[in-house]
């Protein structure tokens, strides 16, 4: 979805919709406080305080290699937002495409193994069946059904909280000092102040400071040639900043809502002004995992390239000896 500009700024229509917000804050309280079935293994839980991106992925594939490092056995965990397939199933993608599972669970696969269920329960059991020793949850912090044993609040630096209001009168998913009280580190992403106003109500938590570092190589193979970028993700405009900060001469910018199950005219015309102009098309990682699956959208992912992506942690040693513990 594409967030209102009112989720920004205080007063106006946030205000009008501040009786429903208490109500959905209240009831989203109350779900996240009743006790979640234990998985038998650890879970740490990668999530976030509003609705949107926040970068949950990446920090969840991060998280994910320090385990593997440290001789680890995770397996991640996710609802598959967008797929077809309740779960639990393990992906293979060889047979898995982004409709059938989700975009974010692809990328994950790609790293260890990963398991989509709605039930998130039953999707710990599946992986702790399939031999996992520590389960990494991608997002469902505030879904109370599985008991975690830390969970890693991950916060854009640019937007923050927005105007603080819960949903539908702000981004929030449910009351901030709710959410905190659960939380046991926080990651703030980016550059900017916007995340202050969480930092200030919670000032026991750890806070450890990540960017996303897009692949050089991919950066420096694109600098010769004029690009037409899309995105379909929770905050395309950083996508687009990204490529233009690395020195990218981006002429055309397109941008659709996060997850946008792109269509065949939609495919069609990317290619065909891209030809006409003589650009390169540039896109995500996590949109062009969702063209390769469909057979009518490969023609553009097959002349698209994708810039992976990495968390680079400020504080290195001291977040993975969180890791660490908190999977112990």
């Amino acid at each position: 979805m594409r967030e209102p500009g009112f989720w920004r700024r205080g007063g106006g229509v946030g205000a009008l919709l501040a009786p429903f917000a208490a109500i959905y804050g209240s009831v989203a309280a109350w779900r996240m406080a009743r006790p979640g079935t234990a998985a038998g293994i650890p879970v740490l839980c990668i999530g976030n305080l509003t609705l949107g991106g926040a970068g949950k992925t990446p920090a969840a594939i991060a998280v994910t290699k320090i385990l593997q490092d440290a001789g680890r056995r995770p397996f991640l965990l996710s609802r598959g937002y967008g797929g077809r397939l309740s779960g639990p199933v393990r992906i293979d993608p060889a047979i898995h495409n982004a409709a059938d599972v989700g975009d974010e669970p692809l990328l994950l696969a790609r790293v260890a193994p990963a398991v989509v269920a709605r039930d998130r329960v039953a999707g710990a059991a599946a992986a702790r069946a399939a031999g996992a020793d520590v389960i990494v949850m991608d997002d469902g912090f505030q879904n109370p059904s599985l008991r975690k044993d830390a969970s890693l609040v991950v916060i854009d630096a640019a937007s923050g909280i927005g105007n603080g209001r819960v949903f539908p009168a702000g981004p929030l998913r449910a009351p901030l000092e709710a959410q905190l009280a659960r939380a046991q580190a926080l990651l703030v992403m980016g550059e900017g102040e916007a995340a202050q106003p969480a930092l200030s109500a919670a000032p026991g938590l750890p806070v450890f400071h990540g960017r996303l570092v897009p692949d050089q190589a991919v950066l420096e193979a694109l600098r010769p040639h004029p690009v037409l970028a899309f995105a379909g993700i929770g905050d395309p405009d950083k996508f687009f900043a990204t490529l233009s900060d690395a020195g990218i001469d981006v002429r055309v910018r397109q941008a659709f809502p996060d997850h946008h199950p792109y269509r065949r005219d939609e495919a069609a015309g990317l290619i065909a002004r891209a030809g006409r102009d003589k650009l390169t098309l540039v896109t995500t990682d996590k949109d062009r995992v969702r063209l390769e699956g469909a057979d009518d959208l490969r023609a553009l992912a097959a002349v698209s390239r994708a810039v992976p992506v990495t968390l680079a942690v400020r504080e290195a040693d001291a977040f993975r000896r969180f890791i660490l513990a908190a999977c112990g």
